[in-house]
């Protein structure tokens, strides 16, 4: 009886051409972004066999709570490994940038990784995080959601794009867990992810900083900070309408496309009591002038550069 086995798609003895359960998966780490990613998993009819977590009671509780709700078992990553038993073909960590190299390196001799695949969901780092596993015998990769993911608030993968990057084995295990997912999978260049991160960091963390940037100058006109948000958010959400129907050039609007100098002017002087709002303000509309529509561009970019 002969036997074959690729990843995500096992032939099973007897059965030519049909195939197995999908493959099993172990995730490291318990935060809000291995949190979403457990449960889309588990929805999408993958078992999660184990999440593995730091040994600091908060971190393990947090995975306890986690594997309850997806039928997983929970194991503290400490200096006892006799509990990590990882009866799985994938291990996913999602940890912070920072700790995953001593994840993998925690957990290199832990593991038999011979035919496992190892992925990360780093934004930033390259698959190269995890070359102690790949010199083990695992295929590795990065695979990041552009998604936000805060704490209170579990995120859908359901549409959302997927950066893949690593060994093709790796990066083909991936592609298939991130279609099961409803999700979208793509190509990035490990010399990319740098750039790719800062692109991301923008449309959401460095967005997030203009909205809290938005409050500060809703303060010179007394307007509180929780009244400020509910006030923005009619005209936030048709901004975003407007962006996905027509882009950026189209849905630009106010006194700078006008070339309106004059209020402009006003906005730089009044500012100047919330200096930092000011600084946001001059740049937004220095970048404006760069890659939006907009009339008088010399004389708004000579007041611009005059208040800097």
């Amino acid at each position: 009886m002969t036997k074959a086995f690729a990843l995500g798609s096992a032939i099973l003895p007897g059965m030519s051409g049909k195939k197995s359960a999908k493959p099993r998966i172990v995730m490291v780490g318990a935060g809000s972004l291995a949190s979403a990613l457990a449960v889309s998993l588990h929805q999408a009819g993958y078992v999660i066999a184990q999440i593995i977590a730091r040994t600091s009671g908060a971190s393990l509780q947090q995975a306890k709570r986690l594997a309850s709700e997806i039928g997983a078992s929970a194991t503290a990553l400490g200096r006892d490994k006799s509990a990590i038993n990882v009866n799985a073909e994938i291990v996913w960590f999602c940890v912070p940038d920072g700790a995953i190299a001593g994840a993998a390196q925690s957990l290199a001799t832990a593991i038999d990784w011979t035919g496992k695949v190892a992925l990360h969901s780093s934004g930033a780092l390259t698959s190269s995080e995890l070359n102690v596993l790949r010199r083990r015998g695992a295929a590795v990769g990065s695979a990041h959601p552009l998604m936000t993911f805060v704490r209170g608030s579990r995120s859908t993968l359901a549409g959302v794009p997927f950066a893949v990057e690593g060994d093709r084995k790796a990066a083909q295990a991936a592609r298939a867990i991130v279609k099961n997912l409803g999700a979208e999978a793509y190509p990035i260049r490990a010399e990319d992810k740098a750039a790719y991160h800062a692109w991301g960091t923008f449309a959401s963390p460095l967005f997030t900083a203009l909205l809290a940037t938005c409050e500060q100058a809703a303060a010179g006109a007394v307007v509180k900070r929780n009244v400020a948000r509910k006030r923005m958010l009619p005209m936030l959400k048709q901004t975003l309408a407007n962006y996905e129907a027509f882009g950026a050039a189209g849905t630009f609007s106010g006194p700078i496309v006008r070339g309106d100098v004059e209020t402009v002017k006003r906005h730089v002087a009044i500012l100047h009591k919330a200096p930092v709002a000011q600084a946001v303000y001059i740049a937004l509309a220095r970048a404006a002038l760069v890659y939006l529509p907009a009339k008088n561009k010399d004389s708004l970019r000579r007041i611009l550069n005059r208040s800097l």
